[in-house]
């Protein structure tokens, strides 16, 4: 897509019409490799949420936002919130956040909080908040994967951001789960997410902190898990300390194995889009083996139908001896 160029977004939307027909009202209408790369916009109900991936000039910018608004309301979307996501956006996020994500919408009502379901399964969004509005839709695959396979488990989730896959979990039937994140904001936003489905969780159940010290504290306990899942981000910034998965994911990964009993499944994960398949795998393997453990590779999961062509998300379920 050029500036001159308008997406066919009726046709995006047919395509995914199964999802609608499955019960989920949150999903991506339209990919980046459905515009050239210039953006992407995912539907929450009668909200959308463009996300540009270019810097463009004002009168670009504007040019792009006109374009698409009669489409986007022909379909339905009466508010629209906008990200601005250049390639220097997650080290521009603590001092341009305003304009990366502004609070207000660029046309419609003012929408801070709305309900949408995946699957049939309630999640609450708050579109202007911030450049991550509540759940990450390529994911939705990998939250299914864990409802169907968490029933009688004991279930860790890690980076558990507003814990989509801890309610997947709780909803499959576990025997508990355990939810871990840096952020009380987004626990509590988790905790949120539990009551939407009636899912009752003591406060113990979300544990706020940093992943590296609660690894250490679980392991000092004793405790053990069946199915862990580990969905960290590419690139974190804490004080002095910096996260990079693609140096990383393997001491990452060595930590985590030791917390699961024999026969435990693990979902490892990551949306770094320099990391191939390949140094993925193998990075995951090297963490196993630096833990004394080895690993069966099960499945490999990718995103559903609202991502076609997309390869940079990444999960790999592995069962370990």
């Amino acid at each position: 897509m050029t500036l001159l160029q308008t997406p066919d977004l009726e046709a995006a939307a047919a395509l995914r019409e199964p999802l609608m027909a499955e019960g989920s009202t949150f999903y991506r209408l339209l990919h980046t490799t459905e515009s050239a790369g210039l953006c992407s916009l995912d539907r929450l109900g009668t909200v959308g949420v463009l996300s540009l991936y270019r810097e463009l000039a004002p009168a670009q910018e504007a040019a792009v936002l006109a374009a698409l608004q009669g489409p986007m309301q022909a379909l339905g979307i009466e508010t629209l919130y906008l990200k601005r996501r250049p390639e220097v956006a997650s080290h521009r996020a603590n001092t341009e956040r305003e304009w990366l994500a502004p609070a207000e919408p660029q046309w419609g009502t003012p929408q801070p909080e709305i309900t949408c379901t995946e699957e049939g399964v309630p999640f609450l969004f708050r579109p202007g908040g911030d450049l991550s509005v509540g759940l990450f839709a390529d994911a939705r695959p990998m939250r299914a994967w864990v409802r169907g396979h968490s029933a009688g488990r004991r279930v860790l989730n890690l980076f558990a951001y507003t814990c989509g896959f801890g309610v997947s979990a709780a909803l499959g039937g576990a025997q508990a789960v355990k939810n871990v994140d840096l952020s009380r904001r987004v626990l509590a936003w988790g905790q949120e997410n539990y009551a939407l489905s009636g899912l009752s969780a003591p406060d113990t159940d979300f544990l706020y902190g940093d992943v590296f010290d609660w690894l250490r504290r679980l392991s000092k306990r004793g405790e053990r898990f069946d199915l862990i899942v580990l969905d960290p981000p590419s690139f974190a910034r804490r004080g002095k300390q910096i996260w990079r998965a693609e140096r990383d994911y393997t001491g990452l990964t060595a930590s985590v194995a030791g917390l699961l009993d024999p026969g435990g499944l693990l979902l490892s994960m990551t949306n770094h889009a320099g990391m191939s398949p390949r140094v993925f795998r193998q990075a995951v393997g090297e963490g196993m083996q630096q833990a004394g453990r080895r690993g069966q590779l099960l499945d490999t999961l990718s995103p559903g139908p609202d991502f076609p062509g997309a390869d940079h998300l990444k999960a790999l379920v592995w069962q370990l001896d």
